[in-house]
């Protein structure tokens, strides 16, 4: 069976302690995720990086 593409990362907020998990694709994004997403702890939008 073939191995996906596709990678489970965690990432972390910038200005807190929240994180989520999501997925990348490995082929496709090669460096690291940078998204801008609301945080429930500070109650609005920050910058959230990957994580190792």
């Amino acid at each position: 069976m073939a191995k996906g593409a596709r990678e489970k990362i965690k990432m972390k907020s910038t200005e807190s302690t929240e994180c989520y998990w999501t997925t990348k694709n490995k082929r496709t994004v090669t460096g690291r995720i940078e998204l801008k997403k609301y945080d429930k702890k500070l109650k609005k939008h920050v910058i959230f990086k990957e994580a190792k």
